[in-house]
Formats: structure tokens, sequence, C-alpha cells
């Protein structure tokens, strides 16, 4: 078994990776850089995860188990979805930031893995179109969606407008000076989320 060291260093390095994955791409950030960033020897990294490779594919499993359980938590209560507020709206999102605290990597992380056409980020954005599909069943059953012929692309509409802050992170945080992931952030894009998803953003001139 491994000691309690052992254990520190591993999850060390494989958050420095996910750190400088992020930062610099998988292909930049080097062994080297990644056990300078953990205080480690390159040959404790490769000792721990036996390549880059294998480094990259722990550091897979990781973001994926946080999703996974956000996931899990999100489907024990569909009509969690259908509350009438701006929950209704700002789900995906509000999952996202409670998994993620101030300052993570794994915003810039998914942002590589979901431009990139990695399979990582395929799989990941499949699951939280799953999830947005349950959303759209479950706020249409309860009266606070209108119907659509078409669920699919409404799912993915809404999604996708989540993603932004995560795809779109850094512009965002600059154009309206508030992390769009903080609490502040949050509430702010909600407020303007729920109403545009409710009352629409244009006026339409009689005729």
């Amino acid at each position: 078994m491994a000691s309690d060291r052992d254990t520190t260093a591993r999850a060390q390095i494989r958050d420095c990776a996910l750190k400088l994955f992020g930062e610099r791409g998988l292909d930049a950030a080097t062994v080297r850089d990644i056990a300078a960033c953990a205080g480690v020897s390159p040959g404790l990294v490769l000792h721990h995860f036996g390549s880059k490779q294998g480094l990259r594919e722990a550091v897979d499993a990781h973001v994926m188990s946080m999703f996974d359980a956000m996931l899990a938590t999100a489907l024990e209560d569909p009509d969690a979805f259908a509350t009438g507020d701006t929950q209704t709206v700002g789900s995906f999102a509000e999952l996202f930031a409670a998994v993620t605290p101030v300052d993570s990597p794994i915003p810039a992380y998914l942002q590589r893995l979901l431009l990139s056409g990695d399979p990582v980020g395929r799989q990941l954005f499949r699951q939280w179109f799953q999830l947005t599909q349950t959303a759209v069943d479950a706020m249409a059953a309860n009266g606070n969606l209108r119907p659509t012929s078409d669920r699919d692309a409404m799912a993915a509409f809404l999604l996708v407008n989540d993603l932004a802050m995560i795809l779109l992170h850094d512009h965002v945080a600059d154009a309206i000076g508030t992390d769009p992931l903080s609490q502040e952030g949050m509430r702010r894009w909600a407020s303007i989320a729920f109403d545009v998803y409710l009352h629409g953003a244009f006026t339409k001139e009689d005729s």
C-alpha cells in the first residue's frame, strides 16, 4: 500500500498536471515542468504514472469523477430543474460552479478538451447534453418550458449558453468585471438569463 507521503505526492503531481495542461496544452507541458511545479523529480512523476500519457489519463479520470458525481446528484432529482426560479436556467452552470473552487484550473482544462475535439471532451459534452435533455423534459412536464418541436436543439441551445461561461470565461470576466463562475457572477448571469428566457430579449414593433 502507498504511504501517505506517496499519496500526497501523487495528488500534487496530478493537480500540477491539470494546471499546466490547462495553461499550456497537453503537448507543451512537459514532465519536467510538471515535476518542478509539484516540487518533485521527473523520476517520481514517472514512478507514479508510468508516462506522460498515464499522467494525462489520471487527470482525465480525476476531472471525470468530479462531473460524474455532479451528474449523479443532479439526476437524482430531475424536478430540481423545474422549480420556476432562476435555478431553472442556471442549473448546469450552478452545478459546475459548485464543484470548481475559486481559481480552479478546471475551466481552462475543459476549454482545451471541449475545443480540441478530444474524446474525453466529447464524452463530457454528451453527458452534459443528456443532463440538459432531462432538464428540458422536467421543465416541459411542469409547465415551465413552452412546448418545442425540436427538444434536442432546445437542449443544445440551453447547454451552449451555459458553456459560454467556461469556454469564454476570461473574456466574460474581463467584459463584465466579475468572474462568471463566482457567486456574484452566477447571480448576475442567472438573473439576465432567466429574464431573457422568460420575457425575451427583443421588442417587436406593432405592425
